[in-house]
């Protein structure tokens, strides 16, 4: 007879064991299905190894400009890039464990396999296709085999993979997606990034740093065009400050290969086409829903564009099957797929006052350099939406911790509605900007008003204050600007 479950989620990223360990809090039985790694694309491939790239890239650039600071470094500072691909797999690899224990620490079942939902409350494990692409940490006691399943919940939390354009496809050689562009095996001189979303700007800015000749193209008219288009102008001013070629309003039409490198056809904003050859070339146009084969169709499962159609709990249209994270769609984080998870399960367990998923709340980050971090409404959404607003901006060079620590290129930029007070969005670009978003975000959930807003005492020197003078700001009453 096949094993049952009060719920069986199929995907361990981080939408799928967050689910899986709320389930267990809540005293559900609870299997999670896995085919490839422990703690997804985003311990393993996505937010934290390309941290870790990051902040090795980060370092080499204070290293590279000691006298900023007061410091002399004798004899030349150098890359070492074997070591900096070694540190940011070892550390996903230790995220891959710490999902392990988690699912052990909580009773929760790990079945190895790919799954396919073979009707409402059913599921079939086969043996996985997908090649393990880096050391698995070792798997808890508890990993199950191939077989039939079954539970009254099934949580489809199988994630996306990166978007190819046709005739530019990806060959891991000379076009990378994101998985080859994590671990070079040797840097290239030149680098060509179609996409300038967050993946294609974090990668831009990482290899630019450690020197490489860095192009950007991107078909919109601002970088990372979901931010505010004055946060995306002095990102992109800083960027080519530090050396970056970027192309806007432009797109990759045709590519040659060589031997050892690649020549794009880019056409660009007056109609013209340039040829630019790169060594390698990386395709950040997006990602795609992981939806085939797992039983949709069969079972009459509802998409929309691609991705799972839900309501604000995570419920598809057929009872007893359910879904989050990036496989239902935008925006494709994984704060939103945790907090979507949590959502979904508590609503399961017929817990009382579950609220559904505000999408205006998610704050989003891109950890280039300079930063930058939004959340809410930006200023041309906000007239769109015929409000009347009040905009606020501080910038870095006016505070005194951003200038002590020598990064004193930043922004904040608040908007609120002139009629009631309320904060409409926030929007930051500078250091550590990523770690302060998260000051608006609470203030935004708490339905902060400006006044509560002015009235917070800011620890001082911090680079926090700006936030507290942008609001000032708003109102005409900044103090140090």
């Amino acid at each position: 007879m096949a094993q049952t479950y009060d719920v069986i989620v199929i995907g361990s990223g981080p939408g799928g064991y967050i689910a899986a360990i709320r389930a267990a809090q809540l005293g559900l039985k609870t299997a999670i299905v896995e085919r490839e790694h422990l703690a997804g694309i985003c311990s393993n491939w996505g937010c934290i190894p390309t941290k870790a790239l990051l902040r090795s890239a980060e370092i080499f650039h204070y290293a590279q400009h000691p006298g900023d600071y007061g410091i002399k470094i004798e004899g030349s500072v150098t890359p070492d890039l074997k070591a900096i691909v070694a540190r940011s797999r070892g550390i996903a690899q230790r995220m891959n464990g710490g999902v392990g224990f988690l699912m052990k620490k909580n009773k929760v079942d790990i079945i190895w396999g790919e799954a396919k939902i073979t009707k409402p409350g059913e599921i079939v494990v086969s043996k996985t296709t997908k090649a393990i692409q880096q050391p698995q940490a070792p798997l808890p006691k508890n990993v199950l085999p191939e077989g039939t399943y079954t539970a009254k919940h099934i949580v489809i939390a199988t994630g996306a993979r990166p978007r190819a354009l046709p005739g530019i496809e990806p060959d891991g050689k000379l076009i990378w997606t994101y998985f080859e562009a994590m671990k070079p095996e040797e840097m290239p001189k030149s680098l060509l990034v179609m996409g300038s979303g967050a993946i294609g700007i974090e990668f831009a800015s990482f290899y630019r740093t450690l020197g490489v000749d860095v192009t950007v193209v991107e078909v919109m008219k601002t970088v990372m065009p979901v931010e505010d288009v004055e946060i995306s102008a002095l990102a992109k001013k800083q960027f080519e400050k530090q050396g970056m070629k970027i192309h806007l309003e432009a797109k990759v039409t045709k590519v040659e290969k060589g031997a050892n490198s690649v020549t794009a056809h880019v056409e660009m904003k007056d109609g013209k086409v340039e040829k630019i050859t790169a060594d390698r070339m990386i395709s950040a146009v997006g990602v795609q829903a992981n939806v085939e084969n797992i039983g949709l169709e069969a079972l009459g499962v509802k998409t929309d564009r691609g991705f799972i159609a839900i309501d604000g709990y995570g419920k598809t249209n057929v009872p007893g099957i359910y879904a989050i994270g990036d496989v239902a769609g935008p925006p494709m984080l994984a704060h939103k797929a945790e907090h979507e998870a949590v959502i979904c399960i508590e609503k399961i367990a017929g817990l009382p006052n579950v609220h559904p998923m505000d999408k205006s709340k998610i704050p989003g980050c891109t950890y280039c350099h300079p930063q930058v971090a939004s959340v809410g409404l930006t200023e041309a959404k906000a007239k769109e939406q015929g409000r009347d607003i009040r905009v606020g901006r501080f910038p870095f060079v006016a505070n005194g911790k951003a200038i002590a620590l020598g990064e004193d290129q930043g922004l904040v930029k608040t908007i609120f509605d002139k009629k009631t007070g309320e904060l409409l969005g926030a929007h930051l670009v500078g250091a550590e900007v990523t770690e302060l978003i998260q000051g608006f975000v609470i203030a935004m959930n708490l339905e902060t008003t400006e006044e509560e807003l002015m009235h917070t005492i800011f620890p001082h020197p911090t680079i926090s204050e700006t936030l507290k003078e942008s609001v000032l700001d708003a109102y005409g009453r900044a103090l140090n600007a």
